[in-house]
């Protein structure tokens, strides 16, 4: 007999996806797991992505469960809550299919 999946869990798996489906957040969480923490500004430059939108999605990320932020000052450092996204990535990465 197969266990069922709980439908929490499934809507909580569901969110945490959506929160990173985007070539520009993908980013975002490579670098954050290379980097313990990283500035707005660092984002920007290592993926020379405009900040209004990095902000608007690290922010996305942030209301989502996927990173968290600390402001020093007038930055805003970002690092990874949920560093098990990354191991979701390596896998989808070795899909044949892709």
């Amino acid at each position: 007999m197969t266990k069922q999946l709980d439908p929490l869990k499934l809507e909580k798996v569901a969110i945490i996806l959506k929160a990173a489906a985007h070539p520009l957040r993908l980013g975002i969480i490579d670098l954050l797991d290379k980097n313990e923490r990283l500035s707005v500004n660092d984002i920007c430059d290592q993926l020379k992505s405009d900040q209004s939108l990095t902000s608007h999605h690290l922010k996305n990320m942030r209301l989502n469960g996927l990173l968290k932020c600390e402001r020093e000052g007038q930055q805003m450092f970002y690092s990874l809550l949920l560093k098990e996204v990354t191991e979701i990535i390596r896998c989808l990465e070795k899909c044949d299919k892709l």
